[in-house]
């Protein structure tokens, strides 16, 4: 008995028939007889035969896996994202190859690239913060493998998205803030390569000039991790800088806030009320507990993974599809950090 993987010609040489035959005989064909298909069966049972899924997906040219490239797996945001792709993904039959950036630009050139070499049927991508290239994208469009993009996206190609209304989220923030009675807000900011960077600040702004808040350059300051967060913050109050309302970007930089405003001495909210985005578990974890923003990402995963299921039968019949955004709502949950 031949070692090692085992094929449709070894059955065939075993059985005196030809590999057609149990090919056949493997696919429940009418026209094979059923002796011959309970002893091709038991044969293979008795070799431990195993399909050849590459050979499969080469023929069908299609191989029932997507690719997923996020930034930070460790986020709690981007792993409801996968729980949600996973369990509509999986029930439609497809397996999902998950990777991430890890926030870098070249890496996330390197996913797409692997994904690509791995013969993916399409992309869920979620953009690093260094992106600002997208020919690695439009290589996708180009080849005609279909992209739908997650929380973090671009205009640079024909692709769907399945977007958080990050605008309306930071107004909520802030109007929260105002209506604790803050007067002088800051919003510790990500860098403006990111779409959800740019909406959440415009967002704030916004809060500030319908309530009648002046705007200056101080209001908006640059951080957007827990360490910065953290250090940015500790050197503003060193430098007599005031602020008694604190929007972050993430709850990661509002966590990184807070620690280095009670080393000040700062009481959370009285002086200080803060609010994140994102609302991670450890927001009820910290003290005071954390508002933040929350996003519906296990919601984002299956609508996302339902856009691709949709566009893939059009692909399969190598028929153009629409494109679709959607754009999910979020919700404020206030908590001890910022309710006076």
């Amino acid at each position: 008995m031949k070692s090692g993987q085992v094929t449709i010609k070894d059955i065939a040489r075993e059985l005196k028939i030809s590999p057609s035959t149990v090919s056949r005989a493997l696919k429940n064909h009418p026209d094979i007889s059923q002796e011959t298909k309970k002893a091709v069966m038991e044969l293979a049972n008795e070799m431990d035969y195993q399909p050849n899924i590459i050979a499969l997906s080469l023929r069908k040219r299609k191989t029932n896996t997507i690719g997923l490239i996020i930034p930070k797996i460790v986020h709690h945001f981007f792993s409801t994202i996968i729980s949600g792709i996973e369990e509509v993904a999986y029930a439609e039959g497809y397996n999902v190859i998950i990777t991430q950036s890890d926030e870098s630009y070249q890496r996330e050139v390197d996913c797409v690239f692997a994904l690509v070499s791995s013969r993916v049927d399409g992309l869920f991508m979620s953009l690093s913060s260094e992106t600002t290239d997208y020919q690695h994208l439009q290589m996708l469009n180009k080849r005609n493998i279909p992209v739908v993009f997650l929380d973090r996206s671009c205009d640079a190609i024909r692709a769907s998205k399945v977007l958080i209304d990050d605008h309306d989220g930071a107004f909520l923030a802030t109007e929260h803030l105002i209506e604790q009675g803050c007067k002088q807000l800051i919003h510790l900011a990500a860098p403006d390569t990111i779409n959800i960077a740019k909406e959440r600040k415009q967002g704030f702004l916004d809060a500030l000039a319908k309530n009648g808040h002046s705007i200056t350059a101080q209001n908006i300051v640059d951080c957007d991790n827990l360490q910065t967060g953290y250090e940015v913050v500790k050197k503003m109050l060193q430098d007599g800088a005031t602020f008694d309302g604190l929007f972050a970007v993430n709850d990661e930089t509002a966590i990184g806030a807070m620690k280095a405003l009670k080393e000040a001495g700062k009481r959370i909210p009285q002086d200080v009320a803060v609010i994140g985005f994102g609302d991670n578990p450890i927001c009820e974890i910290v003290e005071p507990a954390l508002s933040s923003i929350r996003q519906p990402g296990f919601e984002m995963g299956q609508i996302a993974a339902q856009l691709f299921i949709k566009q893939a039968v059009f692909v399969d019949k190598k028929e153009e599809y629409e494109t679709e955004i959607k754009i999910l709502k979020t919700t404020l949950v206030a908590r001890a950090s910022s309710v006076r």
